[in-house]
């Protein structure tokens, strides 16, 4: 951002723009799996009221508090939030804006360098004759360092650098590097996601085989939307349905306010919210819910989809099913789903590096290029251990801290400081200035009364499941360094047991009951049944198993003798790394402080 008077070219490029920003990789990859694993169409509804009742009042706060905050000349949350309060305290809390940013860059970019790759490997047809085990067995090959998929070494980590030495480079552009991907992007997002959905939407039963003889795509459609009234009283429903709005239109990051800092006070922020909002529910309930689901569906059938989906499902699905369509077709449908997927995410982590450059812009006169190669190399400081250490839960760390909590306690404080702090009628006021629309009046009680209860319940709802990140509940073995290890959980509660079935000296093979879900046509429900399932073990050089075949094994047995390093010493590291961002940019706001003290600017 190299001049102070840097503003967006046009309406659309900055619609396009904060279209980009929420229409990320959650809309393709995590929107259909949070389906799925809600209900399909038990989440259909909880999800669409949270949009309209958190979602769309959100959107005006963050637009308006950015615009008022950029009438001073504040481009980054911790000094626009300081422009709306007094006290010290708030511009601490603005630190949030730039660290969730950073943070979720870090290792977003890493799933945006998947896409790359996936790209790649469609074109050159390393996919080709691939069955569904080994495509799989490619993904995983891809995330464990020290394996590779085709000769090329640390092939994971080239592709991470790669990303991100192209997001900086667009980011040291400015806003109009910015504008012109979204430009380019955005379109061909919708482009390749329309081609894909008509796919979804034609394939019906054609897909289905001898192995699936019951695949078919309407069974995906069906289920996803399908309501279910039984999901208004879930709370878990809700809180997944909360959850995924965060992710989907990008609020609680401070993204939304450096976008909206560059715009004019009279400018309109009503429109452009509700706008961009639109566009991001459009690209996610209608093209998110036609390409994965029912292609899959299609292929494999609804049952196998209710039992294996992930966030991962598209990696190790999608190339194996282009494969059903012959050569070259399954080359562009490669190339179309990758691709979209690829302009989903740069759109979107280009914007995470807006707020850092914006305030060093602000604070340190730090000019464009400056600001853009620094975020970068922090992104690179953080995130390489997200690549390093995929298998050893540091990417699912960063995502639960930095992707989730940081964004709901974000949200709840600026909601709060907004409608009482600031206060409703100078916010209402704000929100209205300059509008191409009538904001209709129910969102100013919204604002001050259901979306910050919405969100502090979210918040309060949440603190059980943080304290067990924290406590590691999750894990039988938590010490970093250890001569024993110990059996995991068979289930959720860690009350079942296990039979070994098979053991040598390097692997242990668990047999044990769980539940698996199947829908029932006939009654239009999602059933629960019992099957034997299976756990494997495998150890290293210098451990030895310590069981016998026929043992019962209960969680927290001791199974294995030798030295083990756990993941908790990986996973407690990666938070450490996230507390440490968080205090060097608290560092940073302080050293700006104290600047803005010697040259007298500081806000009253």
């Amino acid at each position: 951002m190299s001049a102070k008077g840097e503003s967006w070219g046009s309406r659309v490029g900055l619609i396009l723009a904060m279209a980009g920003n929420a229409v990320g990789l959650g809309n393709f990859l995590r929107f259909p799996v949070q389906a799925v694993q809600n209900g399909g169409g038990a989440f259909i509804i909880p999800y669409l009221v949270c949009f309209l009742v958190m979602g769309i009042p959100l959107l005006f706060i963050e637009w308006s508090t950015g615009r008022y905050g950029g009438r001073y000349g504040n481009h980054s949350t911790p000094y626009i939030l300081d422009t709306m309060a007094k006290g010290r305290i708030w511009k601490y809390i603005g630190v949030f804006g730039i660290f969730t940013n950073i943070a979720v860059a870090s290792y977003y970019c890493y799933i945006e360098s998947w896409t790359m790759s996936y790209v790649y490997h469609s074109i050159v047809g390393t996919f080709n004759e691939l069955d569904q085990t080994q495509i799989t067995d490619f993904f995983n090959r891809y995330t464990t360092i020290g394996k590779n998929t085709t000769g090329i070494p640390y092939e994971s980590v080239i592709f991470y650098v790669v990303c991100l030495l192209l997001n900086t480079y667009i980011l040291s552009k400015g806003l109009g590097g910015i504008e012109k991907v979204a430009k380019i992007g955005v379109p061909l997002l919708l482009l390749f996601g329309g081609i894909l959905a008509v796919r979804g939407l034609t394939l019906g039963t054609d897909g289905a085989s001898e192995m699936f003889p019951n695949a078919n795509a309407w069974d995906g459609l069906n289920f996803l939307w399908t309501p279910q009234y039984d999901s208004l009283t879930n709370p878990k429903v809700w809180l997944a349905a909360a959850g995924q709005i965060f992710f989907t239109i990008s609020v609680g990051m401070g993204t939304v306010h450096c976008y909206a800092a560059y715009l004019k006070s009279k400018d309109d922020i009503a429109l452009n919210a509700v706008s961009a909002g639109f566009m991001n529910e459009f690209v996610e309930v209608v093209l998110g819910s036609l390409i994965v689901i029912p292609i899959a569906a299609g292929y494999l059938g609804l049952d196998w989809i209710l039992q294996n989906a992930s966030f991962g499902m598209a990696f190790q699905t999608m190339p194996y099913l282009f494969q059903q369509w012959g050569g070259v077709l399954a080359t562009l449908a490669g190339v179309f789903w990758f691709g979209l997927l690829f302009f989903a995410g740069i759109t979107s982590s280009l914007a995470m590096g807006t707020p850092w450059m914006g305030f060093m812009r602000d604070e340190f006169n730090w000019s464009g290029k400056k600001g853009a190669w620094s975020f970068g190399l922090i992104a690179l400081i953080v995130g390489l251990p997200t690549v390093f250490f995929y298998n050893q839960g540091v990417f699912d760390e960063y995502d639960y801290w930095a992707g989730t909590v940081s964004l709901v306690v974000f949200a709840f404080l600026e909601t709060v400081l907004f409608a009482w702090i600031f206060g409703i009628k100078k916010g209402w006021a704000e929100i209205n200035m300059g509008a191409d629309i009538k904001v209709p009046i129910i969102f100013k009680y919204m604002i001050v009364t259901v979306t910050p209860l919405l969100l502090g319940w979210v918040l309060f709802a949440s603190i059980p499941d943080m304290f067990n990140k924290v406590t590691n509940k999750d894990t039988n073995n938590k010490e970093w360094f250890a001569d024993a290890y110990y059996a995991e959980n068979f289930d959720s509660e860690g009350k079942k047991s296990g039979v070994v079935e098979a053991v040598d000296d390097s692997s242990i093979k668990l047999s044990f009951t769980n539940e698996r879900q199947k829908f029932n046509k006939q009654s239009d429900k999602v059933e629960t049944e019992s099957f034997t399932d299976y756990i494997v073990y495998n150890f290293e050089e210098g451990q030895k198993t310590t069981v016998a075949v026929g043992d019962v094994i209960k969680p927290n047995d001791k199974i294995a003798e030798g030295k083990f390093t756990n993941k908790v010493m990986y996973k407690t590291l990666g938070r450490l790394l996230l507390v440490g961002l968080f205090l060097f940019i608290c560092g940073v706001v302080y050293a700006a402080y104290n600047k803005r003290r010697k040259e007298g600017r500081i806000h009253s």
